[in-house]
């Protein structure tokens, strides 16, 4: 998967630091953005892997924008301020997983930030899809738990019979236990 970078900045200054913090050359895209709201639309539609705020930003301050993004994307969030105001910052935005690095940022501090992001996400895209794997497995136990039920009630098997019994089709029909499942309860369906 090709990684990508959102930066924005209000204005040209803060734009073209930015732009020589992230090198072009290591990541596939990189999406420049002026405002709040077009980084908004920009996120909803193209997922970046790391999205780097330089605040305040010229439609707010830029701590709103962050906070959204890392609520509603799995995007790294790094956001830029100015010394004086880091800690402030940093204790309204850390607990939402944002990153808050003060400016002046040096460019060794600011590459590790980002790495860190790039390496965070990456665990969080492998956590989610565990997750939706062990949801689909939890979804088909409940389904043959269901035909059991059914082979229970309508043929008076016992729990492990009616186990034995899906576990036996799926074997001969060279299905899955859900397969079979779906097919007893579709025939036992009133």
């Amino acid at each position: 998967m090709q990684e990508s970078v959102l930066l924005v900045g209000s204005t040209e200054k803060s734009r073209a630091m930015l732009q020589s913090l992230v090198p072009p050359d290591r990541y596939g895209a990189v999406k420049l953005c002026q405002s709040s709201a077009e980084a908004r639309r920009y996120a909803v539609t193209a997922e970046p892997s790391v999205a780097v705020i330089s605040a305040p930003l010229s439609d707010e301050s830029g701590l709103e924008l962050a906070m959204t993004l890392a609520h509603q994307t799995i995007a790294g969030v790094l956001l830029l301020v100015k010394a004086e105001l880091a800690d402030t910052v940093a204790s309204r935005v850390e607990e939402c997983g944002v990153q808050v690095l003060s400016k002046p940022v040096a460019k060794p501090l600011f590459d590790q930030a980002l790495r860190f992001s790039m390496a965070t996400r990456r665990r969080m895209l492998a956590l989610q899809e565990e997750n939706q794997r062990l949801e689909k497995k939890l979804a088909e136990l409940r389904l043959v738990d269901r035909a059991k039920c059914v082979l229970i009630q309508y043929l008076g098997m016992t729990e492990e019979q009616a186990h034995r019994q899906i576990e036996k089709q799926a074997m001969d029909t060279r299905q899955t236990k859900a397969a079979i499942a779906r097919a007893i309860l579709a025939s036992y369906a009133m």
